[in-house]
């Protein structure tokens, strides 16, 4: 059964506060793939692993060399649960063996949207991750309620057509808000 409740997340984006004491989300915005009664999974849509679409393809098809286009293409640390497994983000139409569908996004984590990127018939827009965030039941209400995310609905545009580097203020601004004039320290009111 599907939760209307708006207290649910999922298509949000997620941006950390100034203060975020955990190292693995300080300055990062995450796109929320899914967020219900029992957690929620997303994505960090702008830190960079410092691996590109070849350096993955070169471990999935030593015998073949990766096109070059693949070198200019990041990977994303997506999160740090299942580090060792890709995820791709893309808009909703192209099917491959294991693509879950997201409503205008669709989520793919079989190596043949890798091939197909890389071979030029793959989505047009896309990004991809190497792991994904997760968090267990009340788990990011909890941190929400301690001010540590910001929320706003996510945007295509800035998840696909923005460098990685602006991810994060264009997210905010989309409420209005400019991340440095914010304190690093947290309290409440």
């Amino acid at each position: 059964m599907k939760d209307a409740s708006p207290s649910y997340l999922k298509h949000h984006f997620l941006i950390a506060m100034p203060h975020m004491a955990d190292l693995r989300f300080a300055q990062t915005v995450t796109y929320l793939i899914d967020h219900n009664e029992h957690g929620a999974m997303g994505l960090v849509i702008n830190k960079p692993s410092g691996l590109s679409l070849a350096d993955v393809l070169e471990q999935l098809r030593p015998d073949e060399e990766p096109p070059v286009l693949c070198q200019s293409l990041p990977i994303f640390t997506g999160g740090p649960v299942q580090t060792d497994r890709g995820f791709v983000l893309h808009p909703s139409g192209p099917q491959f063996q294991a693509t879950l569908e997201l409503g205008e996004l669709g989520l793919s984590t079989s190596q043949d949207v890798l091939f197909a990127i890389a071979d030029g018939r793959g989505p047009d827009k896309y990004l991809i991750t190497l792991g994904y965030a997760g968090w267990e039941a009340g788990q990011l209400e909890a941190e929400l309620i301690d001010n540590a995310w910001l929320t706003c609905f996510a945007d295509q545009n800035i998840l696909f057509d923005l460098p990685f580097d602006q991810r994060l203020n264009a997210a905010a601004e989309r409420l209005g808000v400019n991340l440095s004039l914010l304190t690093s320290q947290a309290g409440h009111a």
